[in-house]
């Protein structure tokens, strides 16, 4: 019987070997998918739940606020803190106007300015490419410092109360070159460079017709950090700008937000209690967070792909 039996088991075993090849090793059981997709589920509401919460606030009737606390589902549902912002009226379209030239103009300008450098340091044929690539270090450890920062905006370049005073400062960024340098070096072949000269093309046609198509991950990687810089930048405004047309939406937001805690502490003595009592001061600073953010919010996911392909091209090593 043992004789019978072992062809049997030899002939038993390559199938069994088989089926383990067969086996994708990448593949996760039923189960284990179920777990990870309910902790990732959860990780990802409790990223979104805080500016959830945020919105419902700011719909929230101020008295009922005040009585309840925060609820998810508040008894009384208004819009008295937005329309309390937009009673502004052209100021803040006006603001919101300055901000999003300030933003679109900006970011266009700080990808020309920086995508064009990263490039030139990053070939290994220019023959300054260690000195500019020192420049630009070197001002990430040395910086000149606040006050002689005002004195070229104000004094040499005469940018005060001029939108420009709110884009020039920040266009060059050495951290956003020095990402942007590596990015170029280790995405776009040299290989294709050379096939380009030989068949005629020029540095500019280069640059424009190969390098920056096949570099949008990093492009809008650092669009969208420029983009978020210029967009929640109100530090700029509040040393050159006095201009009331020129104020931008952030600025205008504090000093709503300085005027309310103003006459809320001072109910006393300088105005009404009433008048101070009937301010949504919560629900209005809930309401700033949303005009704040919102926009940029919903213009992240037209970013996202990019990323994607980024972090795929950036996991590549040779």
């Amino acid at each position: 019987m043992s004789n019978l039996s072992e062809p049997i088991k030899r002939a038993s075993a390559p199938a069994k070997k088989s089926r383990k090849k067969s086996r994708d090793l990448n593949a996760i059981s039923p189960l284990s998918n179920v777990i990870f997709n309910i902790a990732i589920g959860l990780f990802a509401l409790s990223c979104i739940f805080p500016f959830l919460f945020i919105i419902i606030i700011s719909f929230t009737d101020e008295k009922t606020l005040a009585i309840n606390g925060f609820k998810l589902f508040p008894e009384v549902w208004t819009l008295d803190a937005y329309r309390f912002l937009m009673e502004s009226g052209q100021q803040m379209a006006q603001s919101f106007g300055v901000t999003l030239t300030v933003t679109v103009v900006g970011t266009a300008l700080t990808l020309y300015l920086v995508t064009t450098y990263a490039y030139a340091i990053s070939r290994k044929n220019f023959a300054q490419r260690r000195f500019f690539s020192f420049l630009a270090f070197f001002t990430m450890l040395f910086s000149g410092g606040l006050v002689p920062s005002y004195i070229v905006v104000t004094q040499v370049l005469h940018l005060r109360d001029s939108i420009w005073a709110l884009i020039l400062p920040s266009i060059m960024n050495a951290f956003y070159i020095i990402v942007m340098r590596t990015f170029f070096t280790t995405t776009v072949p040299d290989a294709v460079i050379e096939s380009a000269k030989i068949d005629g093309a020029t540095e500019f046609g280069i640059y424009t017709r190969i390098v920056l198509p096949i570099s949008l991950p990093g492009i809008a990687t650092i669009g969208l950090f420029s983009t978020l810089g210029f967009w929640n930048d109100w530090f700029n405004a509040l040393l050159y700008i006095d201009n009331a047309n020129l104020i931008p939406l952030q600025t205008l937001l504090i000093r709503i937000q300085n005027n309310m805690d103003f006459v809320v502490q001072n109910s006393s003595r300088v105005v009404s209690y009433d008048i101070a009592s009937t301010l949504p001061t919560e629900t209005v600073r809930m309401a700033m967070v949303v005009l704040a953010t919102l926009p940029v919010a919903l213009a992240y996911p037209f970013f996202q792909k990019y990323f994607i392909q980024g972090l795929t091209i950036g996991s590549v090593k040779e």
